[in-house]
């Protein structure tokens, strides 16, 4: 899967935040509810523009991110 084919940052879409193309739908918001426990039904069920490989997209975006050298530094208040 090539995520570059359904997530895309704009300045003018949530703040550049990386978003599904053509909506306002975030990575972001996307694996807070996955982490959450919600399911891919669930997240189907409450956004109808969204669809199962848009999904995977947000997850293999988050993994590039990851992937990649940039260090991320967590405040010792965020550390659980």
């Amino acid at each position: 899967m090539r995520w570059q084919d359904y997530i895309e940052r704009r300045a003018d879409v949530m703040v550049g935040k990386p978003v599904i193309k053509g909506t306002r739908i975030t990575v972001e918001l996307l694996l807070e509810r996955l982490g959450a426990g919600a399911t891919d039904a669930d997240l189907l069920q409450a956004y109808p523009h969204l669809r199962p490989e848009h999904i995977r997209a947000a997850q293999t975006y988050a993994a590039a991110a990851l992937s990649s050298d940039e260090l991320i530094v967590l405040d010792h208040g965020d550390a659980r």
